[in-house]
């Protein structure tokens, strides 16, 4: 069975649905009042509630089409997260410098593609595993370079530049992405509501983590 299918959740569907980030923190209260936290996981996970986002009967359709192809929860898709999917802080068009990847060695050419949330020492970077082909920029110090001159590897998650950049050159870089999730469930729950128009209160979600 295939454990990941490269293609997408309904658009119309995703950009109506609900949802986001969630992490695991335990939380201890000490006989002081004071508290202890610690992170159980390192990195975000996200889920969605996508029944909010059908609005007609070719909506369902197109949901159980891939709910079947999927297998229910076995195997993964794209899907677009409505609030967050452009490398642009404000979710706008992603330009070649959004995003600091790295600086050059005079011998490096591979480097993680992610997105960072905040500056200094609490920012965030997220591994990013799907960009939207066609979509990624890549630039260093500051000049766009060709298509021809960068990849991007699937496997390692890392894009891949033709040539070494320069030592102490930043390279940065800007695109679209989609979440890889899976059903989060192994039923759907659909009616008609009245002609052409249909409903499913919950259709569950789950972002899943690819490769190793």
């Amino acid at each position: 069975m295939i454990a990941f299918l490269d293609e997408s959740f309904p658009l119309p569907v995703a950009f109506g649905s609900r949802g986001g980030p969630e992490r695991r923190t335990e939380v201890v209260t000490l006989a002081s009042g004071r508290e202890t936290r610690n992170a159980r996981w390192a990195d975000s996970r996200r889920r969605y509630d996508a029944g909010s986002g059908i609005r007609s009967l070719a909506d369902l359709r197109a949901v159980v089409a891939l709910f079947e192809r999927a297998r229910g929860r076995m195997s993964g898709f794209r899907f677009r997260d409505p609030f967050d999917h452009s490398s642009a802080q404000t979710g706008g068009a992603p330009g070649a410098l959004n995003v600091a990847l790295g600086t050059g060695t005079g011998s490096r050419t591979r480097f993680p593609l992610v997105k960072v949330y905040g500056s200094g020492p609490a920012a965030y970077a997220r591994v990013i595993d799907l960009p939207v082909a066609g979509s990624l920029r890549l630039a260093v110090n500051g000049t766009q370079l060709p298509a021809a001159g960068f990849s991007f590897d699937a496997a390692t998650r890392e894009v891949v530049l033709a040539g070494a950049p320069a030592g102490g050159a930043l390279v940065t870089a800007g695109y679209l992405f989609d979440v890889p999730v899976r059903f989060d469930t192994d039923s759907l729950d659909l009616s008609l509501t009245h002609f052409e128009a249909g409903e499913a209160l919950h259709i569950p979600l789950v972002e899943i983590r690819l490769g190793g």
